[in-house]
């Protein structure tokens, strides 16, 4: 596979504030009808994130450059805009939209990690796939959830420019119908999702796991703190779990994932060491607070494996 990989879906702040009760404290059960609550909020925190740009930020701290495609807004783009070309993250499939925000994530979270949450899109919500942009040089893409539109037209696109694609739809399964669902899964490289999303799959297509992995020639299912499963040429790997130092924050883990399993992907490894360094990865996110605020380097990530796995990456 070559080394250019294309990221689509979402480029996006993630603005996470810290409510210092619980909600349940202020929320009436019997008042839902005319619910009209605030909350005074103790701290705010503005980071990257959306899908695309973590996955793409752990495909950089892996040696690769890979490149994004996706829409933002003007109004507010240059400050992550500096921190992807920092990162040497190649933007010139990004459009960039006059008079429009780039797409945010607004979270109250409470003490009881409860969370109540507003997706602002922005300039996400005109679709990629009705603009035009090049995907010459590379051969794997990555669909990532995004625009239900481009969910349904990026598979189309990359079939006829003959592009391999990894169909990860997350929490866009349930806008999809189960046509697009089927449409989209035939002729994947790989449909990865985590263990509900995969069941919402089976259940709106009507197609077992078996049957899955038969219509695409990869079928991954992450399973969070238990590792995940990989299905190939109906050959199952069970892939156990990495070991975090420490869990902070699981936002962004499955976006590591995702990158870390296109690396070894790319790398032709066995599927075996693919999905135990995918998950590898994976833990790295979970150590830190945000998406894109932790760091590793070939030599720590071989260290770690080592200790995980007892072979040598």
């Amino acid at each position: 596979m070559s080394k250019r990989i294309f990221v689509t879906g979402s480029v996006a702040y993630d603005r996470i504030m810290d409510f210092p009760g619980f909600f349940k404290n202020e929320i009436l059960p019997e008042k839902l009808h005319i619910l009209n609550v605030s909350f005074f909020v103790r701290e705010l925190k503005e980071s990257f994130g959306g899908t695309a740009g973590n996955i793409a930020y752990n495909l950089a701290l892996l040696g690769m450059r890979p490149s994004l495609i996706a829409n933002v807004g003007v109004k507010d783009f240059i400050v992550y805009e500096s921190w992807l070309k920092k990162n040497k993250i190649d933007l010139s499939q990004i459009k960039i939209y006059p008079n429009q925000q780039t797409a945010g994530a607004y979270i109250i979270t409470d003490q009881a990690d409860n969370q109540i949450s507003g997706f602002f899109p922005g300039a996400m919500g005109t679709p990629v796939s009705g603009r035009k942009f090049s995907v010459t040089g590379g051969n794997l893409a990555i669909i990532a959830p995004q625009n239900p539109v481009d969910m349904v037209k990026l598979p189309e696109i990359f079939k006829r420019q003959k592009i391999s694609y990894i169909f990860d739809p997350g929490q866009q399964v349930t806008s999809l119908s189960s046509a697009q669902l089927k449409k989209a899964i035939c002729g994947s490289e790989v449909l990865i999702g985590n263990d509900y999303e995969i069941s919402l799959i089976t259940k709106k297509t009507s197609w077992t796991n078996e049957v899955l992995a038969k219509k695409t020639k990869m079928l991954v299912t992450t399973l969070g703190d238990k590792g995940s499963i990989i299905i190939k040429a109906e050959k199952k790997y069970l892939i156990p779990p990495a070991k975090p130092k420490k869990v902070l924050d699981p936002t962004g883990a499955g976006d590591a994932y995702r990158a870390g399993l296109i690396k070894g992907l790319s790398a032709n490894w066995p599927l075996s060491k693919v999905g135990r360094f995918a998950g590898l990865v994976s833990v790295y996110t979970v150590e830190k607070f945000g998406t894109q605020t932790h760091s590793f380097n070939f030599n720590d990530l071989a260290k770690r494996y080592q200790q995980n796995f007892k072979e040598k990456l």
